[in-house]
C-alpha cells in the first residue's frame, strides 16, 4: 500500500475490499479477473487518498471538480466516490453543482 494509504486509512484499505459491498469479481469469473481485482486494490487506495486530499484542500466539489483539481480522470473519481462514502470518509452535501458538460452532479465533502 502507499504512504498516502497509511496517512488516511492506517494501511487498512485492503481490509475494506474484503467486505461484500466491494465485490469486484463473481465466483464464476476466471482467475485473471481475480488477479485484476487484486491489483486494483492498490490503485484504488491511491485514488482514495488523492480524492480525500483534494476535498480537504478545495472544499466540497462535484465529480468533475475533483477530477480537475486532482489530475484524476472523472471516471476514476466516479468509481471511488460511493466506495469512500461506504467507508464513511466522505458524504454528499445535498447540493448539486454543474459538471463540465453543464449537467447537474452531486457535490461531495469530507466527512467530519
Amino acid at each position: 500500500m502507499s504512504k498516502l494509504d497509511d496517512i488516511h486509512f492506517g494501511g487498512e484499505v485492503k481490509r475494506f475490499f474484503d467486505l461484500p459491498i466491494f465485490g469486484r469479481v463473481r465466483n464464476s469469473d476466471p482467475i485473471t479477473s481475480y488477479e485484476a481485482a487484486d491489483a486494483a486494490k492498490d490503485l484504488a487506495s491511491k485514488h482514495f487518498s488523492i480524492i480525500v486530499d483534494c476535498l480537504q484542500a478545495h472544499g466540497a466539489l462535484g465529480k468533475d471538480g475533483i477530477a480537475q483539481h486532482s489530475g484524476l480522470d472523472s471516471n476514476q473519481v466516479a468509481r471511488r466516490l460511493n466506495e469512500l462514502s461506504k467507508m464513511d470518509f466522505i458524504e454528499l452535501t445535498g447540493r448539486t453543482v454543474k459538471s463540465k458538460s453543464g449537467r447537474n452532479e452531486r457535490e461531495w465533502k469530507v466527512k467530519r
